[in-house]
C-alpha cells in the first residue's frame, strides 16, 4: 500500500469513526468507564443545598463564614487495545475482512477515549507480539495507532491470546481499560484472562463471519488454513465432516463465552454484517 493510499484509507476511517465517538460513544464511554476516584479541586463559599459533611472548618473559622471543599472525578484513564492480526482475521465473505471491522472497532474506541482525554495505547499479536505501542493522548497518536492497524504485516499468522495477555500484565503496572479484539479461533487463555481480569477492566470483542460457523455442501473444496498455509482437499459433502467442523466452531465461541464470565469480564460478539454500532452502544448502556 502506497503512502498516498495509506492516508486516504486512514483518513476515511478518522471521519467514519470519529463522527461516532463525538456523536454516539462520547457520553457512553465516560459514564460506563469511571475514573480513579475524586481528587480535590478547590474551596469555596457555602451554598444552600451543599453536603454540610463538605465544609473545610479550617477555612470557615479563618474567615469567619462557611466554605465547602469542591472534588472533581479523577477522570484520566489508559486504555489498551489488543488486536489479533494472524491469518484468520484475513477472511471475509460479506464485503468486508474481520481485519476491517476490527480496524473500524478500534478506531471508534480510541476516539472515544482520545474525546475523554485518556490515553491509548496498542498491542497487536499474532502468537506472538508484533507491535506494542505504549499509551499516551493525542490525535496523532490515535491516527498512529490506525495507520499500523491498516499496513502492518504479522511475521506470524498464528494465535496466542493467552501470550498477549502475559505481555499486557508485564508492561502496564497500573489498572487499565482493555479491550481483547479478535475472532476467538484459539484456546488454553481462560486462566491467563482470569489473572488480567483481576487486574484490568477487560472486554472481549469477538467478530466473525457468518460463512465460519459452518461448512455449506459444496462437493469437493481446495481449502487453506489461514494460520498454517496447508491446502488440503475436503470433501464438503460430507455430512460427518460438517457436523464435526460445527462441533468443533461451537465448542471456540462456548470456550469464548465461559472464559470472560468465568473471569468476570465482559464479551460481546460482532457479525461482520452486522452493525458494530448497535453492540457496542448496547454493550456500554447494559454497563453504565
Amino acid at each position: 500500500m502506497d503512502t498516498k493510499e495509506l492516508l486516504k484509507k486512514v483518513r476515511k476511517i478518522e471521519i467514519k469513526t470519529r463522527r461516532l465517538s463525538d456523536h454516539i460513544f462520547g457520553g457512553e464511554y465516560h459514564s460506563t468507564f469511571k475514573g480513579r476516584g475524586m481528587t480535590f479541586s478547590e474551596v469555596r463559599q457555602y451554598q444552600y443545598g451543599d453536603d454540610v459533611r463538605s465544609i473545610d472548618w479550617n477555612v470557615t473559622a479563618r474567615y469567619n463564614e462557611p466554605f465547602v471543599k469542591v472534588f472533581e472525578e479523577e477522570r484520566e484513564l489508559t486504555m489498551m487495545l489488543l488486536v489479533d492480526v494472524s491469518g484468520s482475521e484475513f477472511f471475509g465473505t460479506v464485503g468486508k475482512f474481520k481485519r476491517e471491522i476490527l480496524t473500524e472497532i478500534s478506531a471508534t474506541l480510541a476516539f472515544s477515549a482520545l474525546q475523554n482525554n485518556d490515553k491509548v495505547g496498542l498491542i497487536l499479536f499474532s502468537d506472538e507480539v508484533e507491535l506494542f505501542i505504549p499509551p499516551k493522548k493525542g490525535k496523532s497518536h490515535v491516527l498512529r495507532i490506525i495507520r499500523e492497524l491498516l499496513e502492518f504485516e504479522p511475521r506470524s499468522h498464528r494465535t496466542s491470546i493467552s501470550g498477549a495477555l502475559k505481555f499486557l500484565s508485564n508492561v502496564m503496572k497500573k489498572k487499565a481499560i482493555v479491550f481483547v479484539l479478535s475472532d476467538f479461533m484459539a484456546e488454553d487463555y481462560q486462566h491467563t484472562l482470569r489473572i488480567t481480569g483481576n487486574k484490568h477492566d477487560v472486554t472481549g470483542i469477538r467478530v466473525f463471519d457468518p460463512m465460519e460457523t459452518e461448512i455449506p455442501n459444496l462437493g469437493l473444496v481446495r481449502m487453506k488454513d489461514a494460520e498454517t498455509g496447508q491446502m488440503r482437499l475436503v470433501n464438503t459433502q460430507s455430512r460427518a465432516l460438517r457436523q464435526h467442523y460445527a462441533s468443533w466452531y461451537r465448542q471456540r465461541v462456548d470456550y469464548f463465552q465461559e472464559s470472560f464470565t468465568r473471569a468476570g469480564c465482559g464479551a460481546l460478539d460482532c457479525r461482520v454484517d452486522e452493525s458494530y454500532v448497535k453492540k457496542l452502544l448496547g454493550y456500554f448502556k447494559r454497563r453504565a
